[in-house]
């Protein structure tokens, strides 16, 4: 079905980035009203001042949060839709629909092995077949019969085709069917799928790779999508390892590793991954001299002698939007907006600290960025029960088993084992959960996709 407001045509090459994601919230049923119409005068939080006492924000606020800093970004930048070859689209948004420029097939094809018949049998049978990609044989006459390959084009005044396991030959060379043949039979006519200028995809619609043999087969070398936002990574820390084993008191870093084919399967192009020592002046220059459209940083975001991030956001007039979430694990996250096109997600150190920030602050702002559609909630019940925190929301590794989301081990702020084995996370309300308790559920990319891990 097409989103309402969808323009189609000459129309639809004008849209930029803002207009095609208001579609994608329009026909996801998503659509956040104007700021203007509620009588405010703007959609972007109000910042809280980073040198004053503030509460954490609550876990879905902060999602809400960081997808109005996002809408806010799209309008100031006014980015415009790229065309993108089809071996660098998958993982986009369309920003265009996808109307087929050819009928699909584009001519008769055979649907099986076996022979193209005309009349009754029985027939007599040409010497040479028909092959795919082949030039298509003169039209066939009343009692003729000609080998025929699947996809091959069909010769005019074809009646049908006979499957090869359903034709004999007798002492003649003639064929004879052994069951009946109904005009028409195995033979895809042309514009089955579809006619030229019919509507495939609308707007709004993932590149996967069906999308891409879509778009090829009909007629389609570059697509028209939405462009991935820019997101740099910044590795804070002096006690981390990029090879061998942990000594000395070093560590092996776990997120360098790891947030690149993250953040691509959000729909971020990785432009770098730098790594920072804990030096004030360090961070200061990575933070200035980055051009992404999202930094994001590793530790560095509580109030240690190390802890140089609050610092210098406030060093360099960041406005933050969120600081500190009711999450465990995870509390010590933030959203920063740099410029009206630039923002800064400020993961902790922990790894899966940083993969519930990932989800909490990267994926509803990159994904926004993105134009892709928020994906459906859901929930399933614990098989079970689960400890919560007092106050504030857990998010636990689980395995979907059949109609009930197992439990993982392993969930320690530090630890990744339970999440390398996950499907999802579940989201567990204060106070925790109890066997067969419905709890809502974030699809890792790569479990819900299929096709994060894959993007370049």
């Amino acid at each position: 079905m097409t989103p309402r407001g969808t323009r189609t045509g000459e129309d639809a090459e004008d849209l930029d980035v803002e207009e095609v994601l208001a579609l994608v919230n329009d026909s996801n049923g998503t659509h956040l009203p104007d700021p203007a119409a509620r009588g405010e005068k703007d959609s972007t939080p109000t910042p809280r001042k980073p040198d004053t006492r503030h509460r954490a924000t609550p876990w879905p606020e902060a999602r809400d949060i960081a997808e109005r800093a996002a809408r806010s970004a799209t309008r100031a930048a006014r980015r415009d839709p790229v065309s993108v070859p089809l071996d660098a689209a998958l993982g986009l948004t369309l920003a265009t629909p996808l109307d087929a420029l050819t009928d699909l097939p584009s001519f008769d094809t055979s649907a099986m092995d076996g022979w193209a018949v005309a009349g009754p049998a029985p027939w007599d049978v040409r010497d040479e077949g028909v092959l795919a990609g082949h030039v298509g044989q003169a039209p066939l006459t009343d009692g003729e019969a000609v080998r025929i390959a699947t996809g091959a084009r069909i010769p005019a005044d074809t009646t049908a085709v006979l499957r090869s396991e359903h034709g004999r030959t007798d002492d003649k060379g003639r064929l004879h069917a052994t069951r009946g043949v109904v005009p028409g039979q195995d033979i895809r006519p042309r514009g089955q799928e579809c006619r030229t200028g019919d509507q495939l995809l609308p707007i709004g619609t993932l590149v996967t790779p069906a999308v891409l043999g879509l778009a090829a087969a009909a007629g389609y070398d570059t697509v028209t999508a939405v462009p991935r936002a820019r997101a740099e990574v910044l590795v804070l820390g002096d006690e981390l390892l990029t090879e061998g084993l942990p000594h000395d008191g070093l560590i092996r870093d776990a997120l360098g590793p790891m947030l690149p084919p993250w953040l691509r399967a959000l729909g971020a192009e990785v432009t770098a991954v730098r790594r920072v020592r804990d030096d004030a002046d360090a961070l200061h220059r990575a933070m200035t001299t980055s051009d992404a459209d999202v930094v994001i940083t590793t530790g560095g975001t509580a109030a240690g002698p190390v802890d140089h991030v609050h610092p210098t956001l406030r060093r360099i007039g960041a406005e933050l939007l969120v600081d500190g979430v009711k999450v465990r694990p995870g509390h010590p996250m933030l959203l920063a907006r740099i410029t009206e096109t630039q923002h800064l997600v400020g993961l902790p150190g922990n790894p899966l600290a940083a993969v519930s920030g990932l989800l909490t602050l990267a994926e509803p702002l990159l994904r926004t960025l993105a134009a892709r559609p928020a994906p459906e909630p859901y929930t399933l019940p614990l098989r079970d029960a689960v400890h919560g925190h007092p106050h504030d929301t857990r998010l636990v590794p689980v395995v979907l088993r059949g109609d009930e989301a197992v439990p993982l081990h392993y969930n320690g702020p530090a630890m990744l084992r339970g999440i390398a084995a996950a499907d999802a996370l579940a989201v567990v309300p204060p106070g925790g959960a109890r066997p067969g308790q419905e709890a809502e559920l974030l699809d890792l990319p790569w479990a819900s996709a299929g096709i994060g891990v894959c993007f370049t």
